[in-house]
């Protein structure tokens, strides 16, 4: 059965992008869970539908809009939280609710017919394209290329950006780096999970990971793993029970996670015992 799937390149498109959303979000999403950046990557998430209306409306491809307009408003947020009075937080939800208008607003000027905007909130991963794939690809490669350059660096910074400083590394520009990755990384992924549900590609399986390790290293190539798990049991259910992609990968990685916290909790309680005796 798998090798007549195989045979369609929507199938192979589908798993391809799920490997590559694994890598992407499994290194990202370690910085995102240890520096605790959910909430803004969230923001980032919601602000991006701006790039994906404005894209609409001038009649070219929405993940490339979105990416852009994404990574100024991940700059925006690192920027006025820094460098203003305004609470980080207040700049998030700003710009959370702006970009949603934005997106709102520009989708309904586009004139003709109103475009499906289903596969960007809920994810269509059956839908990606050879560009979504070379894009994913090559993001892959730059994450993976950055993260062992500066490995070091990025490990004060997401554990201990004051002590950083004292080495004196350039923090605020590697902060700035860093946040447009996490913006493309997010935008990139929008297509195999959904802005809804994006977040918890970034999160879910780095929580899985840290349940068993504290390394920043092992936490990675962990969440990779679980994450490729997940994508392709989400496929799999996808096909079976013909539900949405993005709800079915996620569904599988919260499973993958309860297991694997029943598993602590079961180790826990063995080692208590042992040490009883």
């Amino acid at each position: 059965m798998i090798s007549e799937l195989l045979q369609y390149k929507f199938i192979t498109n589908s798993l391809l992008a799920g490997i590559l959303a694994s890598i992407s979000c499994g290194i990202i999403g370690t910085y995102i869970v240890t520096r605790r950046m959910v909430f803004l990557s969230g923001g980032i998430t919601h602000a991006s539908f701006g790039g994906i209306g404005i894209g609409y409306f001038l009649g070219f491809n929405p993940i490339i809009s979105a990416a852009i307009f994404g990574v100024l408003s991940a700059l925006g947020i690192e920027f006025a939280s820094k460098r203003t009075e305004v609470r980080e937080d207040s700049v998030i939800g700003i710009l959370w609710s702006f970009g949603m208008a934005v997106g709102i607003m520009f989708i309904f000027l586009t004139p003709g017919y109103a475009p499906n905007l289903m596969s960007y909130l809920f994810g269509s991963i059956l839908t990606v394209s050879t560009l979504d794939i070379l894009l994913l690809a090559g993001l892959s490669l730059i994450l993976i290329i950055v993260f062992i350059t500066f490995y070091q660096i990025i490990l004060f910074i997401s554990y201990d950006q004051e002590f950083a400083k004292t080495h004196k590394i350039a923090v605020n520009l590697i902060n700035y780096v860093l946040i447009s990755l996490v913006a493309l990384t997010i935008v990139l992924n929008i297509k195999v999970v959904g802005i809804i549900l994006v977040i918890s590609l970034l999160t879910i399986p780095q929580s899985t990971a840290n349940l068993f390790t504290n390394d920043f290293k092992n936490i990675i190539i962990t969440s990779i793993v679980i994450g490729l798990i997940g994508a392709f049991l989400g496929l799999v259910i996808s096909y079976k029970i013909n539900i949405p992609s993005g709800a079915s990968i996620i569904f599988s990685l919260v499973i993958i996670f309860i297991i694997a916290k029943l598993v602590q909790l079961l180790k826990r309680k063995i080692n208590l015992k042992k040490q009883k005796i």
